[in-house]
């Protein structure tokens, strides 16, 4: 495991993830819990960019999403498909970016405090297994070079483990 993450916070945001993506893939340990697995990516991703307020996963469990490992401020516990962000990216397994949180439809406000947000969808062949969330307090703080590489870590994360062993 590496216990020294190396992040340059100087650095454009797609070099940053360049930077932590070699660091993500060492830090993950199929042969270690899903949750503490997921608990690091949380803590890497918080750690890496100033710009996330909340960072955290969601699973999946039949017909809702259940919060899982995060970092940041009191979350939602149980989130409907199709409500929210969230429930919103996993009914239609496809990453939403939302420039401000304020102007989509059944935003579901955890935190009153966020302005943007992104979240991926965590797929393993048709199955939805969850989605990863971060927010931010700045409006517009995510865009597609964040979709690229957190969709990257998604699909990672979604190949290396099996989901259901952490599901209710």
């Amino acid at each position: 495991m590496t216990e020294n993450l190396k992040i340059d916070k100087s650095l454009s945001d797609e070099e940053i993830y360049k930077q932590i993506l070699p660091q993500i893939e060492s830090l993950i340990n199929p042969d270690e819990p899903l949750v503490s697995n997921l608990s690091n990516v949380t803590a890497l991703l918080k750690d890496a960019f100033g710009k996330i307020s909340w960072v955290g996963f969601y699973l999946f469990n039949r017909d809702k999403l259940f919060l899982g490992p995060f970092q940041g401020k009191v979350a939602c516990s149980v989130i409907d498909l199709c409500r929210g962000v969230c429930g919103t990216s996993a009914s239609k397994k496809e990453t939403i970016i939302v420039d401000d949180v304020h102007k989509f439809q059944g935003h579901i406000a955890c935190d009153s405090g966020s302005n943007s947000e992104i979240v991926i969808p965590i797929i393993k062949g048709n199955d939805i297994l969850g989605v990863l969330d971060l927010d931010s307090y700045n409006y517009s703080a995510f865009n597609e070079v964040d979709k690229f590489y957190l969709e990257r870590i998604c699909k990672l994360l979604a190949n290396k483990f099996s989901f259901k062993s952490i599901l209710l």
